[in-house]
């Protein structure tokens, strides 16, 4: 087998990589951005390589890829299932795999608490490719940190330049980096990239799409042919900002993805249908009563009441976003608004009912990529993809 010396040239999807003791680990924060808001679970979701692939052309039949994952364990919920890689040839999902044993994460669910038990590096192993030169991705697990060690295969690899491709920069929470759905090429994200043709850079990040300035910043820098942002469900169940604030603070981080891309298609996507959330602010907090089941649920843990006081709410974020981006299209014809109930709403929920009251499932992730790209499509032709 022919060893390849990996390097960015053969990772997409990624802001940053870092040298690890093990390998490389893909960030989807530069490093400047990390530095300011040294938060565990952000740092944790941004270096869990949502939308992150190795990308190379060969006439190898027979792959290994060396890699250390680390795997979360929950008290109380046991450990989750393995991360998939899907690999793909020529724009088709060919093989999927998984590796197990890696470095354990452990967290306890009541105090927050985390231990690390270190592990070894895993190999993982594709075979039987047809021989002919072939463009070959490699989706790296959405939800579980993975350093590259080593890549083998049997004949050479070259990587494949992004030049050229349209590139689409997307902001989101856990649903866009893909929670409860099952494989990395089943976020929402990557099913509508996939059938619309874009490059995806996935800065979709679990409990973080909180209107940050690092992240608006890091937007501004990238080149881009369409930027989207999906806002709201973070900033309820976070519990982290009240209404007064939340309107000058979607402005200043419109304005600061505007100072870099003037004319880009931007898209402001508003919460997806969540039942305990669309009257009742957050904080969402766990259901003890399922937790002890095993089983995990999320409810609301704020009431009706304090929505008078300012808390947000999804019906209430919905009715801000729609407002703020009719405002600012009277001098922005590139920007657009897409209600997230076009995309998943109450009669979804009926039929595909979210199986922890927060996340869509797998099917659910399909349905929302395959009425995005629709959506996009509209854009190609000139039309407004949604209510504004």
């Amino acid at each position: 087998m022919i060893e390849t010396p990996l390097n960015r040239d053969f990772i997409h999807g990624a802001l940053d990589i870092e040298q690890t003791p093990a390998g490389l680990l893909p960030h989807r924060l530069p490093a400047w951005a990390r530095a300011q808001c040294p938060d565990a679970q952000l740092l944790m979701a941004e270096s869990q390589p949502s939308g992150v692939r190795l990308v190379f052309q060969t006439a190898a039949t027979a792959l290994e890829l060396d890699v250390l994952a680390t795997k979360r364990v929950y008290s109380g919920l046991g450990p989750r299932p393995d991360g998939i890689y899907d690999l793909f040839i020529g724009g088709q999902l060919a093989q999927q795999n998984s590796v197990q044993g890696g470095r354990i994460l452990n967290i306890n669910m009541a105090s927050g608490a985390t231990t690390v038990t270190e592990g070894e590096a895993q190999t993982l192993r594709f075979s039987g490719l047809p021989p002919e030169q072939k463009t070959v991705e490699i989706w790296l697990p959405h939800d579980e940190v993975t350093e590259l060690v080593s890549l083998r295969s049997d004949a050479p690899l070259s990587p494949v330049p992004t030049a050229g491709r349209r590139r689409w920069v997307h902001h989101g929470s856990s649903i866009s980096q893909g929670s409860n759905t099952t494989h990395p090429s089943g976020i929402w994200p990557a099913v509508a990239a996939l059938r619309s043709g874009f490059e995806l850079l996935n800065l979709g990040y679990s409990g973080n799409a909180l209107l940050d300035p690092f992240v608006a910043r890091s937007i501004r820098a990238l080149p881009a042919e369409l930027i989207s942002i999906k806002i709201g469900i973070n900033l309820v169940n976070k519990d982290l900002m009240r209404l007064r604030a939340f309107g000058p603070a979607l402005h200043g981080f419109l304005d600061t993805i505007r100072e870099g891309h003037p004319d880009t298609p931007l898209l402001v996507l508003s919460p997806v249908f969540c039942p305990i959330h669309e009257t009742l602010p957050g904080p969402s907090v766990y259901d003890m009563d399922a937790l002890a089941d095993g089983r995990l649920l999320f409810k609301a843990g704020g009431s009706a009441d304090e929505v008078r006081q300012g808390k947000l709410t999804l019906s209430v974020i919905r009715e801000q976003l729609r407002a703020i981006v009719e405002q600012r299209r009277t001098g922005d014809a590139n920007l657009h608004y897409v209600d997230g109930l076009e995309l998943y709403g109450p009669n979804d929920n009926l039929r595909l009912p979210l199986p922890d009251e927060l996340h869509p499932d797998a099917a659910s992730h399909r349905l929302i990529g395959e009425r995005f790209a629709g959506l996009l499509q509209d854009l190609r032709h000139g039309a407004a993809p949604g209510a504004a």
